[in-house]
């Protein structure tokens, strides 16, 4: 069971994070929700669309313009409020790695720490344990936030993915996160190449069999970009492949551009799996 703000999950049942960038410089949209009324209206179509949970981001990943924790808050918390009062039901995640801007966000209405960058701020998951909100441990490689991975290497990437990730899991629980409400990021492309991210995804089994429920964040990523040779623009298609693999092979929460399409790919791959019935089953019935 993944219990996150006031939902509940069964352990084959999908769940869509849509991503809102408020940043003016997102790698994908470049700022198109980086104003109030924009993003508010990305978040009404995502949950129409079958978001169950809205991932919130401040700052862009990649380098860039230095963004202060005061900055990162200034972009975050009032729109956090805002979207806690016009959809009170939806699971609010923020993206952050500092424990200041967790802190504010849990006080305004936030259900998930979204970690992206491995702990590199050890105080966010005692934030989250304090607040009673849950968390996401990622792999990031042990790479600096906002920084990109220059040749870096592991003997067995998969291996080191589960050392850190439980790792980060198990500590969470000790400071007082529920364990239902901790999930495991494999991390594509925070300090991986792209056939470290290839492979963490060919064995993203091994996460699933850990017990703790994966997320995965594969939207247009440059991992899918250099696998088929394609821009950003470019890259749905290898993105939802990628799902439909990563669906297949256990994992529950799938952080996203493209909402309605992923929503498609899961319903499909658990159809398939024999988790959800045909919307509609008239073939050779009639």
């Amino acid at each position: 069971m993944l219990r996150l703000g006031r939902r509940e999950f069964e352990a084959h049942e999908p769940v869509i994070m849509a991503i809102v960038n408020r940043t003016p410089d997102s790698f994908y949209d470049q700022g198109a929700t980086f104003r109030d009324e924009p993003a508010l209206a990305r978040v009404e179509q995502a949950v129409s669309e079958g978001a169950a949970i809205i991932d919130i981001g401040g700052v862009k990943a990649g380098p860039g313009e230095e963004v202060t924790a005061e900055e990162e808050a200034r972009r975050t918390v009032d729109f956090v409020a805002e979207v806690r009062r016009r959809f009170p039901d939806v699971i609010i995640s923020v993206d952050t790695w500092r424990h200041e801007v967790g802190e504010a966000v849990c006080e305004v209405g936030a259900d998930l720490l979204n970690d992206a960058w491995g702990g590199v701020d050890p105080r966010l998951a005692e934030v989250a344990g304090r607040y009673g909100v849950g968390l996401v441990c990622t792999h990031a490689g042990e790479t600096q936030p906002r920084t990109r991975p220059h040749r870096i290497a592991y003997d067995d990437v998969m291996a080191d993915i589960l050392r850190v990730t439980v790792g980060l899991a198990e500590r969470a629980v000790s400071v007082g996160v529920a364990r239902e409400s901790v999930l495991i990021d494999p991390g594509h492309d925070f300090g991986k190449n792209t056939r470290h991210s290839l492979e963490a995804t060919r064995r993203l089994g091994e996460m699933v069999d850990t017990g703790w429920p994966v997320l995965v964040s594969l939207s247009n990523k440059d991992f899918v970009g250099e696998t088929l040779d394609r821009p950003v623009k470019e890259r749905v298609v290898g993105t939802l492949a990628t799902t439909a693999v990563s669906a297949w092979l256990g994992a529950q929460v799938y952080r996203v551009h493209e909402v309605a399409e992923t929503r498609q790919v899961l319903d499909m791959v658990a159809s398939i799996a024999g988790h959800r019935p045909p919307a509609v089953a008239r073939r050779g019935l009639a």
